[in-house]
């Protein structure tokens, strides 16, 4: 904590506007509703980042009221997405959105605040966007076992690639093993996908990923990185000056 609660204040309001930031460009419909915002995206209607509904206020819902919304909002859409602005309010409601096929996912918005690092010990390299999509998709496959997904892939590259987003990656010989993403802003940054793969992990590569993308990142003054809240990850980005800011739940359903 910063000790100041205002700039504590403006830190998760400027995450929370940067988690809306891709829907508020893309989205060509935008419907506010009583505790929150629809959004959907008639061009890309299986891309689940772009057609959910946003809970910004507690609306004092029950999971089955909850869920009997998004069917209206969503109707016509293969999935169900509904994401909560803060995970302490989601949290009481867990449990029965389990129950009831979602998946739940606890997201920690994090800040740099750190020194900048110095070289990495492993070689990281800034890459076309396609040399790491197969990366893209094993850490999709990961996520969504067993599923064809190409549809959202092809959907999301599209977005990417419209965003400007950068690709980092480190190599084992000729084949690519890890990348990161930068996701870019106009003042703001975030370090948008970090994976390496299972054999290859627990040996500095995520490390050295992140180390390059807060350099390659440059003196922007927000820069931001996204964490499951229940996972490791979190605790080497804290390790490297990132600060939690903003904890966020997405549950999602798919056919």
């Amino acid at each position: 904590m910063t000790g100041d609660p205002s700039r504590e204040t403006e830190l998760a309001a400027r995450a929370l506007a940067w988690t809306r930031r891709a829907q508020q460009l893309f989205c060509d419909q935008i419907e506010p509703w009583e505790y929150g915002i629809v959004y959907r995206m008639s061009r890309y209607p299986s891309h689940f980042d772009f057609n959910i509904v946003r809970v910004r206020d507690d609306p004092g819902m029950s999971v089955e009221a909850l869920i009997g919304f998004a069917d209206v909002a969503l109707a016509g859409l293969d999935h169900r997405r509904i994401d909560f602005d803060s995970a302490q309010v989601a949290e009481p409601l867990r449990a029965e959105f389990h129950a009831r096929g979602f998946k739940s996912t606890r997201l920690v918005w994090m800040h740099f605040e750190g020194p900048r690092p110095g070289g990495a010990e492993i070689p990281v390299k800034e890459v076309a966007h396609d040399a790491v999509e197969q990366l893209r998709g094993a850490w999709h496959e990961e996520d969504f076992p067993g599923r064809d997904d190409s549809e959202y892939q092809a959907n999301a590259r599209e977005v990417r690639l419209a965003l400007g987003t950068r690709s980092l990656a480190v190599y084992e010989g000729s084949r690519p093993v890890a990348f990161a993403a930068l996701d870019l802003g106009e003042d703001e940054i975030e370090i948008g996908g970090l994976y390496v793969l299972p054999e290859y992990r627990g040996h500095g590569r995520g490390t050295a990923l992140t180390k390059a993308a807060i350099t390659a990142a440059g003196e922007v003054e927000y820069l931001w990185i996204c964490a499951d809240d229940e996972d490791r990850p979190k605790q080497l980005y804290a390790r490297l000056g990132f600060r939690p800011v903003l904890t966020t739940t997405e549950f999602l359903r798919l056919p």
